[in-house]
């Protein structure tokens, strides 16, 4: 099953891919987590990428592109994947096609505006494995320490709150049209993101496996 995650930033994708990925074993693909990687490591994307994340804008389409094409060639993507941040716009929806990817259903969750500010602002994520956390729905068992590798749960710059408010304007101006964009094409599939992680679960895996 190749699937994308569509939704605000703070909607709730990245762990709802986390839960996904465990249900039906397919990796998840996160454009965010890559890109902050190569940043780290001051790669040339890295190094191209750095100055449209810290200001909310999106990375352009090539140098995002180029790193998923990569990750889907490996062997862990032959029985599917799920792409978490991308698309973000409908030119990169259509470069997608033209790769030959095809994909099976799109996932959008849906919160509104207020709830994802409120949201974002109590969002961890672990500095080495990238598993993402929330201080008060989904919190470390441990305060700041990754349940799963150990590594430093810390609140990332793109997440404070006037970074969000850029992020949201340009969720709304470029990655929304992708909704309709899917619906034309019958592969859209939405939910309304709850406040408790395992209620908006539950409603995910109604919606794949309806």
């Amino acid at each position: 099953m190749n699937l994308i995650l569509l939704g605000a930033p703070g909607a709730g994708k990245g762990t709802q891919a986390e839960v996904i990925s465990a249900k039906f074993n397919i990796p998840q693909i996160s454009t965010g987590n890559i890109l902050r990687e190569a940043v780290k490591n001051g790669t040339e994307c890295g190094i191209k990428a750095k100055s449209y994340m810290e200001s909310g804008a999106l990375v352009p389409d090539e140098v995002v592109i180029g790193i998923l094409k990569d990750r889907i060639a490996e062997d862990d993507c032959n029985g599917g994947f799920i792409l978490d941040g991308f698309p973000r716009t409908v030119p990169q929806a259509e470069a997608l096609e033209a790769m030959g990817v095809n994909i099976d259903k799109v996932l959008s969750i849906d919160v509104e505006d207020a709830a994802i500010q409120a949201r974002i602002s109590g969002r961890r994520v672990c500095e080495k494995c990238g598993a993402s956390y929330h201080i008060e729905y989904n919190p470390t068992k441990v305060e700041g320490i990754c349940d799963k590798c150990g590594g430093n749960a810390v609140q990332r710059k793109d997440d404070a709150p006037e970074t969000v408010v850029e992020r949201l304007k340009t969720y709304h101006a470029q990655t929304a049209p992708l909704i309709d964009f899917y619906a034309e094409k019958g592969k859209l599939v939405r939910v309304k993101g709850q406040d408790g992680v395992a209620e908006t679960s539950k409603l995910v895996m109604e919606a794949l496996e309806a």
